[in-house]
Parts: C-alpha cells; structure tokens; sequence
C-alpha cells in the first residue's frame, strides 16, 4: 500500500511488565455526529524475541526504531471492531501474521491469516482469550498468564481516568458531561455500538485476572474488583 493512516502524536514506548509494554496514542473519529480527538493505546507482548501488536497505534520514526530494538514484529493482533486503522502499515511494513476475529470488518483488503478463536491457536505462549458472544460487533480480550493474569481489552474495558495532552478541548467537554472519566469502567460508544446483553459478563466475571491494559486510558493494576463493580452498575451481575 502506498497510502495508510497518517501518524499522529503519541507517547513513548512504556515497559508496563517483563516483555510487556504500554503505548499511547492519539485517535480522531466521530461519534454521536461530531468529530471527536481521545487518546488510544497499543500493547505489546514480547515472546521469545517475537513481537506481537495488539490495538496498533502507527508510530513515528523514532518509536518504530524504539519498538525494533524491543524484538521482532512477528503478529498484529485486531481485538476489536472498532480500531484496527493501523494494522495495514504494521503488516505490511513488517510482513506480520495479521489475526483478527471472524466478522470483522477489515481495513484496506487485509488479509486475516489467522482467525482469532477460543481454543485455536493463539499468538503467543501463556495466552487464552474470552470471546463477547452477544454483541452486534465482535470483540475479546486476551488474558496473559503472567502477573496473577493480565487482561489486553479493547474498547469493552476502559480505565480513562482523566484527559492527557492527546484529547481536544471540545472532546474533553464531552466526555466529562457524559461520564467517559470513570475508572475501571466500560466504554460507553462500545456499549451503544455493540449492545452487548448480561450474560456476557457473567461469564467475563469467572475469569481471574489483577491487571487490564485496555485500548483507552491508563493501566489498571489490581482492577478486577473495580471491573467487576462496573458489571454490576451496568448489567446487575
């Protein structure tokens, strides 16, 4: 390809855990009919010097030769229906193996070479994956055997608690009125998108886990209790 979705300002390449790093990034899109700037993140997992990408984030030079002396770029990993602008860029530039759920809507005519199912294979070692069975959108989060469990979400769990230097003014007025800055959290545009019903996260609750490295907002060390007490607030399970 010779056209991708343009870098845009982010942070530095974050170790979060042993061979797990944290980036953030910035997102420009709409919703509710008006344009909207938030920041966004991406995870890396490193396994035996395999890189695996999940919730990309396109990087500008000097990242890209931050995230290569990290390992090799080896998997690119699309948890959720709703990002994915920057696989095409990181596939391409690194010949990785693009994973993706079935029905998802792919970007740029990528081709999935390998579908993201429970009990498939999986991209890297020490990895299983919770599949959201009844939303109108596909999306799941992987859970790293490492660190009491460490949940990698996308736009189902979110941990935003406060605006960065990434967001606009107008989208900060928004979010604030309509109570996106809430920690340990669900995403709101997640859950008017894809509708997802309580049952889901009565099965998301037998799932173990300390930590979430979600697709917007900080790390949640320790969340599990927080999480749950949002499935509560929302679905009273």
């Amino acid at each position: 390809m010779s056209t991708y979705h343009p870098v845009m300002p982010h942070g530095a390449i974050q170790q979060v855990f042993p061979d797990v790093f944290f980036v953030t990034g910035t997102m420009r899109a709409e919703f509710f009919g008006s344009m909207w700037q938030f920041n966004r993140n991406m995870t890396i997992v490193r396994d035996d010097g395999r890189l695996t990408l999940i919730n990309t984030v396109r990087l500008n030079d000097a990242g890209l030769a931050e995230l290569e002396k990290l390992g090799t770029v080896t998997n690119v990993v699309r948890i959720g229906d709703m990002h994915g602008v920057d696989d095409p860029f990181y596939v391409d530039r690194y010949k990785a193996k693009f994973w993706a759920m079935p029905g998802m809507g792919i970007q740029d005519g990528l081709k999935v070479d390998q579908e993201l199912k429970e009990g498939g294979p999986m991209p890297f070692a020490g990895c299983s994956m919770f599949t959201f069975t009844t939303t109108q959108r596909p999306e799941c989060i992987l859970r790293l055997d490492r660190e009491g469990g460490i949940m990698i979400a996308c736009d189902s769990l979110q941990n935003w608690t406060e605006p960065d230097e990434l967001f606009d003014e107008e989208t900060v007025g928004k979010m604030k009125e309509m109570g996106f800055f809430t920690p340990t959290s669900l995403g709101l545009a997640w859950l008017h998108g894809s509708q997802p019903k309580p049952e889901d996260f009565v099965q998301l609750k037998q799932v173990r886990f300390r930590h979430a490295l979600c697709g917007h907002g900080a790390p949640a060390h320790d969340s599990m209790d927080g999480f749950h007490a949002s499935f509560n607030r929302f679905f009273q399970v």
